[in-house]
């Protein structure tokens, strides 16, 4: 297999873990221990507010997404507790724009970066690129990779999904690094999930599998943690709006393939 191919085969488990683990989904309860970054969780006031349900849910997170301008986030995967790949980003809209490290036992030890600017993604992997150098990567010309950039947009989990959604349940309301969030727990369809990515529904899978999500007052993810079987993912978005800078590698680090 072709390293960019297995660099994207890896990060489509991100954060869509649905596909090869044949074993029933449990519920995940957020915890702020095992997310990054940590806090001390408060009650909030006892205010009115309008939880959202099944119908809303995708809406509300769709009216959000388009008024986002950039973000950063880290995504940690881990198995029976061990940590098995972690991902660190930043992505803009306008321009549009996508910078990934990935590191972990998954990643044999190696350490990947995506970068992904006007259609044009740029890929260094230490020990077969040389340090410091990537190679680029047209669009159309690496599938995967393509598919990797959309999987690992955190922000479209839901949107993306719509008749996957099969219930919305709010679960609670917290105080984490100071702003207020409401805790929802989202079940999706897992084959209908699968074939929303064109992906194939392999046999024995659950039917069903919960995300946890914790939304801001704009009705952005802010934590995502997600189980099924003895995988654990966690994600953690912030920065909402702030500028970020992504740019292509310049023509001095740029390698043949």
């Amino acid at each position: 297999m072709r390293f960019s191919t297995r660099v994207a085969a890896t990060a489509a488990t991100l954060p869509l873990l649905l596909g090869g683990v044949a074993c029933g989904a449990e519920k995940q309860t957020f915890s702020t221990a095992s997310a990054e970054p940590t806090a001390t969780a408060a009650p909030l006031e006892a205010t009115p507010v309008v939880h959202l349900n099944r119908k809303t849910f995708v809406p509300a997170m769709s009216a959000a997404q388009a008024k986002l301008r950039s973000w950063r986030m880290t995504s940690k995967m881990m198995l029976n507790g061990s940590v098995m790949l972690e991902m660190t980003g930043a992505q803009s809209t306008r321009p549009a724009g996508i910078s990934l490290r990935m590191t972990g036992r998954e990643m044999d030890g190696k350490t990947a970066r995506i970068i992904s600017v006007k259609g044009t993604v740029y890929l260094s992997v230490s020990g077969v690129t040389p340090t410091g150098k990537y190679v680029k990567i047209r669009a159309g010309e690496e599938p995967e990779i393509d598919q990797t950039l959309v999987r690992t947009d955190p922000t479209k989990i839901f949107t993306a999904l719509g008749a996957s959604l099969r219930g919305v349940e709010h679960t609670g309301r917290q105080v984490l690094d100071s702003v207020k969030l409401e805790c929802y727990e989202v079940t999706v369809d897992v084959a209908k999930a699968l074939k929303a990515q064109g992906q194939p529904v392999p046999k024995g899978l659950p039917r069903t599998a919960i995300y946890t999500m914790w939304l801001d007052s704009a009705h952005r993810p802010r934590y995502i943690s997600f189980q099924l079987a003895e995988v654990t993912m966690i994600t953690t978005i912030s920065d909402y709006n702030k500028p970020v800078s992504i740019a292509a590698p310049p023509a001095s680090k740029i390698v043949g393939r």
